[in-house]
């Protein structure tokens, strides 16, 4: 752990560790999910790499090695069909381009699952199996994907990419943090370790200099808190001290005395056509970044703004319209309202540091392998153990 939470929740976290010898010593996951984890990542051993290399969209301005994506809730013109498109919030376009995405949610799924059960097991194949993706995606000149985002959230007739498409890499999240744990054990050869955080560290400068990368830093709503949950990841990862201040001064000083109102909501999200979708994303984001943030100095989990706000009254906000959803005050998201709640990191985070059991039970008994692609994509954290473990709890002798 990189935090130093409540005593209560260190007891709390504790206690649960002494009375889980049935569950392989491992808080919150259950003796089924860990063999689930297990079984799975064994069928991904003989998995070959599909990276952005593998196809092309026709309406991209970038080259094979370009990230693509294009703008959700842009569509065709019913006036002017060939002219440039129109936006409908809220509303995806199904015909968009979506390989990229696809491509990149597919390797975090591999490699997080992959070191997942490598953290149960300590068997070494689990983690040899992630060194073709890993060196595909970020070291293998042929396959690589170029460490910039020039040609995200592209509109027809209108833009070839956009600051507000960065959040498409954040998929890329539990990437780092399994590196991190690769890199910890020595599971991995130092080569490819090298190799993927040079892709990193020169993905970080990026995102920090270019005008699209400020852009996206400089907004007011889940985009500026996915930035910082991004760049936050990914600075760590390369042991980037210096960005990794600067993504806790934002933290502190701008996303949450910004965007928290008093009694724990997010305005901004509550604005949009699907809020309740926006206000879950937005609150997983926020106790992401306090997660990757907090070290034995830092502790963003209690940390309170000069007026009151802290990241516990998010939770205490939304945590009563997950368990009831028909609790909702708020209008129904124009899309996806069926699909939300699902098993959300913010209740694993807020549980296990403010002592709240509640928690903890609410969020073992949500989805946490959803099917349909629009929730996977705003779930980029869906491998519990590599945030609760950084060593494998069996030596693989």
């Amino acid at each position: 752990m990189r935090f130093i939470a409540k005593i209560a929740g260190i007891i709390f976290f504790l206690a649960l560790i002494s009375c889980s010898t049935k569950e392989k010593a491992v808080p919150f996951v259950s003796d089924k999910e860990q063999n689930y984890i297990i079984e799975t990542a064994n069928s991904y051993i003989d998995s070959l790499p599909v990276t952005v290399t593998a196809s092309k969209c026709e309406r991209s301005a970038g080259g094979l090695h370009d990230f693509y994506s294009e703008g959700d809730y842009w569509w065709p013109d019913p006036e002017n069909p060939d002219g440039p498109y129109i936006r409908k919030d809220g509303q995806t376009n199904p015909d968009n381009f979506v390989a990229h995405r696809l491509a990149m949610i597919r390797l975090s799924q591999i490699v997080g699952m992959q070191t997942s059960a490598y953290l149960l097991t300590g068997d070494e194949k689990f983690a040899l199996a992630t060194q073709k993706h890993l060196e595909a995606w970020f070291v293998n000149a042929e396959t690589r994907m170029n460490p910039s985002l020039l040609y995200v959230q592209a509109i027809k007739g209108r833009v070839t990419g956009r600051g507000i498409g960065i959040i498409d890499a954040i998929h890329l999240i539990e990437v780092a943090r399994s590196v991190e744990i690769l890199e910890g054990n020595k599971a991995l050869p130092a080569e490819t370790i090298s190799g993927v955080k040079s892709w990193f560290s020169e993905f970080v400068n990026w995102l920090t200099t270019h005008r699209y990368g400020i852009d996206e830093m400089n907004t007011k709503n889940n985009h500026a808190t996915c930035w910082v949950m991004q760049v936050a990841a990914f600075a760590r990862l390369v042991e980037n001290d210096e960005v990794v201040e600067m993504c806790r001064n934002r933290f502190e000083n701008i996303l949450l005395p910004n965007q928290m109102a008093e009694d724990g909501s997010f305005p901004l999200e509550l604005e949009r056509t699907k809020p309740y979708g926006y206000s879950l994303f937005n609150l997983d984001a926020f106790y992401t970044c306090a997660e990757i943030l907090s070290d034995e100095n830092h502790n963003l989990y209690t940390f309170i703004t000069s007026d009151g706000k802290k990241l516990e009254r998010g939770a205490e906000f939304m945590f009563p319209h997950v368990k009831d959803k028909s609790a909702w005050p708020y209008k129904h998201d124009v899309m996806y309202w069926n699909e939300w709640p699902v098993r959300h990191p913010f209740l694993l985070f807020a549980g296990k540091t403010y002592n709240k059991p509640e928690y903890i039970d609410l969020w073992k008994t949500l989805d946490g392998y959803p099917k349909t692609q629009e929730v996977i994509r705003n779930l980029p954290i869906r491998n519990p153990l590599i945030w609760l473990l950084d060593k494998p709890i069996i030596k693989n002798n």
